[in-house]
């Protein structure tokens, strides 16, 4: 059986077209009577609205695009499903996908012809694009930025604030007494500017606690990967003089670093502590529980899917904003051991 139309509606509430319109889409007032027929007639068949019609009758598609660098990260993961509740509070139906940290991907979405020309709007976290190469895009569809790369106020951008966090998880582990803190994940490179904050942070921590920075005890990693702080926590513990603490740029790092620790008998935290940042799910459950810092995800979601709505609604002409969501540390078992 066919979906009804607004014309088989119009026949059984005995109105015109245009009356049963009017009801279903609010554009102009209706006498109680008319609306109580029509909205029966709604009722008794069933109307189901055309809702991508409408919207590409509106000049808008209904969809907007987040585009994130690894949909299997958790923390993506756990953002995705932010924006996406987001996104639903103001009537968006929003459509995932990745980038692999691939430079070419990333600028191919930013062409002319982009298939995001689609979307009324874009939610995209960025790792290797620059300001200069964003602001030359071939197409104009609104742009909300996430991360932590300097954009230099030229696109609305929301991100917390690294430096801070930073040095909250390195004063943490100094308050604790520990002595030799190492960093895992520093990137000094062009686009790992969210490392270099985050190394910025823990130098700031360690000033601030009276510790001296010794660089043989920062380690970088191309990726924010489990293996990857493993394989530092490894080489750490090798050196003559290991560390008694580790700052893991995010929580899959601290999580390879535990495994790798305790793989060499190495007690965590008697021996050493560990904390990252993120705040995922998966460092509730580790044995020891992860302590982290714990970007506020749906604040960060509600923000950038407010600002695109926004920017949306006046045609890309609203103001860039730099807009900061707020963080957490959370002292979980690896700093404070068991209760």
């Amino acid at each position: 059986m066919r979906d009804a139309t607004l014309r088989d509606v119009a026949g059984r509430a005995g109105v015109s077209i245009r009356t049963v319109s009017n009801v279903v889409n609010g554009y102009a007032p209706v006498s109680p009577e008319l609306r109580a027929r029509v909205e029966t007639a709604l009722e008794e068949l069933d109307y189901k609205p055309n809702i991508i019609a409408r919207n590409l009758k509106q000049g808008r598609s209904g969809l907007i695009g987040l585009v994130v660098p690894e949909l299997d990260v958790p923390y993506f993961a756990e953002l995705a499903r932010a924006v996406i509740t987001a996104g639903r509070a103001h009537g968006y139906t929003v459509v995932l996908d990745q980038t692999d940290a691939d430079p070419d991907l990333e600028r191919e979405l930013l062409t002319r012809n982009s298939r995001l020309t689609l979307f009324d709007g874009l939610i995209l976290s960025p790792l290797t694009l620059s300001a200069e190469e964003l602001r030359k895009r071939g197409n104009r569809v609104p742009l909300v930025l996430l991360g932590e790369h300097v954009f230099d106020g030229s696109f609305s951008h929301v991100a917390i604030d690294n430096v801070a966090a930073a040095r909250e998880a390195t004063l943490h582990l100094a308050g604790l007494g520990r002595t030799r803190i190492a960093a895992i994940g520093d990137q000094p490179y062009r686009t790992g500017e969210t490392a270099q904050l985050r190394t910025a942070g823990y130098q700031q921590g360690l000033e601030r606690a009276g510790l001296a920075y010794d660089p043989a005890l920062v380690l970088p990693t191309e990726r924010f990967h489990r293996r990857l702080g493993a394989a530092a926590a490894e080489h750490l513990m090798a050196q003559p003089n290991p560390p008694d603490a580790l700052f893991c740029y995010n929580d899959l790092l601290a999580i390879g670093a535990i495994r790798a620790l305790l793989r060499a008998g190495v007690r965590v935290p008697d021996d050493v502590a560990v904390i990252g940042i993120d705040g995922i799910e998966e460092g509730e459950y580790t044995t020891p529980s992860l302590s982290t810092v714990a970007p506020d995800k749906r604040q960060i979601a509600g923000l950038a899917v407010d600002r695109l709505v926004a920017l949306i609604s006046t045609g890309t002409q609203a103001a860039p904003a730099e807009v900061r969501a707020g963080h957490t540390l959370l002292a979980r078992e690896s700093t404070l051991g068991r209760p």
